[in-house]
């Protein structure tokens, strides 16, 4: 093993999960903080990839660790479906929730939606850049080099990606938003979540590994955080209580069971591909 690189990832993997609680305290250090929009929230979210072009610069990594480049040729297609894939699947959960009568669609409003959901894309895309893509794009990256199997790829990279939302779980998200999504307790509520991230993770992962690049993922993200936050804690919809687990588009148990599945597919994709050009 490459002592090198293993004590790097380490190291990465340490400022992750230290980041949020590192900007919860300079919160409690700040007065007039607004909730949801503070700069301890600022230091959670960009910490982790100034932390991963910190430790390519210092250890004189390569670029191609992060994959800052589009890689257009060949991949369109992949850009698309990053597009397409959380619209698709949140119509087919909306479809089995209004079948089963467990969602309510009367609310829905389809023009307000496409607007809201248009006006927060391009902030969404510029919070997707750190948002996870220093961990499905630079993480992934050293795992590979590392020899881990994708098994431990994608529940390394799940379960970090949880471990680093954690604070924004227990401090920084407002009561009011979690209630709405899952009405738990806020460490009930950051389990769950881990668990959703690691289904997440692999199609996060899979779309990096196909592409080599973290743009398609931070569009897979983008299209995530315009459609489904705004569906379900702006009131679009309204799930009946107690099937919130199951159903929801965000945390339901079959939502992720459709990610997930989403996930193997691009990678069985991916190994075909790659057995091909071997051949």
């Amino acid at each position: 093993m490459n002592k090198k690189l293993f004590r790097n990832t380490v190291i990465f993997i340490v400022i992750v999960i230290l980041s949020g609680w590192i900007g919860a305290l300079v919160d409690s250090l700040l007065t007039e903080q607004s909730k949801g929009d503070s700069t301890g929230m600022g230091i959670w979210l960009v910490l982790p990839m100034l932390a991963a072009i910190a430790i390519t610069i210092f250890s004189r990594g390569s670029w191609s660790d992060i994959d800052f480049k589009p890689n257009f040729k060949g991949n369109i297609k992949w850009y698309l479906i990053a597009a397409l894939i959380f619209p698709v699947v949140t119509a087919i959960v909306l479809i089995i929730g209004d079948m089963t009568k467990w969602i309510d669609l009367s609310a829905f409003d389809l023009r307000p939606f496409i607007l809201l959901f248009s006006s927060t894309l391009l902030i969404n895309f510029i919070i997707d850049v750190f948002d996870g893509a220093p961990l499905y794009g630079y993480l992934t990256s050293q795992l590979v080099k590392l020899n881990f199997n994708d098994w431990k790829i994608y529940l390394t990279v799940g379960v970090v990606w949880g471990m680093w939302h954690i604070p924004y779980y227990l401090v920084f998200l407002p009561e009011t938003d979690m209630q709405v999504v899952l009405p738990v307790s806020r460490t009930i509520f950051s389990i769950i979540s881990i668990i959703t991230m690691v289904c997440w993770a692999v199609m996060f992962i899979e779309l990096y590994r196909v592409t080599n690049s973290i743009w398609p993922g931070v569009v897979l993200h983008m299209v995530e955080d315009s459609l489904i936050n705004p569906l379900v804690i702006s009131g679009f919809i309204s799930i009946a209580a107690g099937k919130e687990i199951l159903i929801s588009p965000i945390t339901g148990i079959i939502t992720s069971i459709i990610y997930l599945l989403v996930g193997f597919g691009i990678r069985a994709y991916r190994r075909q591909a790659k057995k091909m050009t071997v051949s």
